[in-house]
């Protein structure tokens, strides 16, 4: 049997088994399991372990400080790559619960989309991985390479447990690269492989004069404003041009190799048609800076929500006590979130002394080389399975914990997802298209399958 016919021959029990595929999948995402608000989560990692030992894995629920990991390997293939295929089983929370067209926890199909809280993020995604796992140990009895299937049940929070127990697991978790099913496909349709993500640093500034509201006549231009002493203080931590002005916070950003400035000028854009979707007249300053350069190689910082004073109907005169502003600040590689915060904090400290600073969590960002030689099998098993070239984005736009792969196991990680550009995820009526979930069992099946066609020493050359 040739290299091809062992693929085809998965690639025909997948087609086979489309309908169970999908009665499997909505029978998955009926079940909670929201980890912000601790519900259906032990009970989720347990059918996990449950069905990963079913089909053939060494499967068991890992115990952290927080909610547990779901562990499940296959390792027989000697010679071969071992890879970590991550994903997470924990889903936001539902509300508004208002603005869903069905409950979110009754999956339901319409328009060739199953629409459901998990269905794109990440319950679908990752189950396309089980799927492909079963398929070939169904129809070869054994797996092309060795896999561990790593499954958190915090990623919607942040992952606060992750680097922990990687660090803590490193002997259970050696492998040569890692791949995560995770995210929305490119927004042309086109498949995508991501060198890395974003890492975050998220805050809040407080900040409270006097020990009550006011009347503005009576008070204001005495009493200082809150809200106002935010607004300055906003205003010297990004000015009108879209620049960042914290000290010393472009200390550590690496310039972009050519290799990564080519790939992503290879991006498809439509930059009318985008702001035309959003209503937009304009792109965030500076407007001159590429589009694909921001989201890659740029940081960010962004206000998530300000809060203080009257917000109710007409007008009320009045000098409010408090006030506060959310934010994040999406970091590039080698940028430190610890770091980043403390410049924050400096810069608070001096510009706004009265104002308090509250950490609100962090994430490393991640990276690795296009260069790697793992990256033409990968394009090879998208190819293989949706008879398409993916798009290389050198780095995720979002933030996911790749950095425990690249920077605590030391290996390369990869996001490669199947989701549609459209899935809702974080908000109501969250879908995953039928036609994208097939593809991605029959990627995650191709990928195996072209993973299994290397040989151990490429583990010699995998730093990333």
């Amino acid at each position: 049997m040739t290299s091809s016919d062992v693929l085809n021959a998965v690639f025909e029990h997948i087609e086979a088994n489309r309908t169970s595929f999908l009665d499997r999948l909505i029978d998955y995402l009926r079940h909670p399991s929201i980890s912000a608000e601790n519900v259906g989560i032990v009970e989720v990692g347990a059918l996990l372990v449950e069905m990963l030992t079913g089909i053939g894995l060494e499967s068991s629920l890992v115990p952290t400080a927080g909610h547990p990991m779901v562990v499940a390997r296959w390792e027989k293939a000697p010679g071969k790559p071992t890879v970590v295929l991550y994903g997470h089983y924990d889903v936001q929370p539902t509300d508004p619960i208002e603005k869903w067209h069905t409950p979110p926890f009754e999956p339901t199909i319409r328009g060739g989309r199953v629409y459901a809280r998990g269905a794109g993020d990440n319950k679908g995604q990752h189950f396309a991985q089980i799927l492909a796992i079963e398929s070939h140990l169904k129809v070869h009895g054994a797996l092309p390479c060795n896999v561990i299937l790593l499954l958190e049940g915090e990623e919607e929070i942040g992952s606060p447990n992750i680097a922990g127990f990687v660090r803590a697991n490193k002997n259970i978790l050696k492998a040569d690269l890692a791949v995560t099913a995770d995210g929305p496909r490119h927004a042309s349709g086109a498949p995508v492989i991501k060198f890395g993500s974003r890492g975050e640093v998220s805050f809040e500034l407080r900040c409270r004069h006097a020990n009550s509201d006011l009347h503005s006549g009576n008070y204001g231009g005495v009493v200082p404003n809150p809200i106002w002493t935010l607004v300055h203080l906003l205003g010297t931590m990004k000015n009108a041009d879209g620049e960042i002005t914290i000290d010393g916070f472009h200390d550590e950003i690496e310039a972009p190799s050519q290799e990564e400035l080519t790939a992503v000028k290879r991006l498809p854009l439509d930059i009318e048609a985008f702001k035309q979707k959003l209503d937009l007249s304009r792109l965030d300053a500076p407007e001159e800076r590429p589009f694909y350069e921001r989201l890659c190689f740029r940081p960010t910082l962004t206000i998530n929500g300000f809060h203080g004073g009257y917000g109710g109907a007409g007008a009320k005169t009045v000098l409010p006590s408090e006030a506060f502003a959310k934010c994040d600040i999406r970091i590039v590689e080698a940028q430190d979130p610890s770091d980043i915060f403390r410049k924050v904090a400096d810069h608070v400290e001096r510009h706004a002394p009265d104002v308090q600073v509250v950490a609100l969590g962090e994430m490393f960002p991640s990276k690795t080389s296009i260069s790697s030689p793992f990256t033409a099998p990968l394009c090879r098993a998208f190819v293989a399975a949706q008879g398409v070239e993916p798009l290389l984005i050198p780095a995720g736009f979002g933030s996911l914990p790749g950095y425990v792969f690249t920077s605590i196991l030391g290996i390369p990680a990869f996001v490669t997802p199947y989701a549609n550009h459209d899935e809702a995820n974080h908000a109501p009526n969250e879908n995953l298209e039928l036609n994208c979930y097939y593809s991605g069992i029959r990627t995650g099946a191709a990928l195996l399958h072209e993973l299994g066609l290397l040989q151990l020493h490429v583990r010699e050359g995998n730093e990333a």
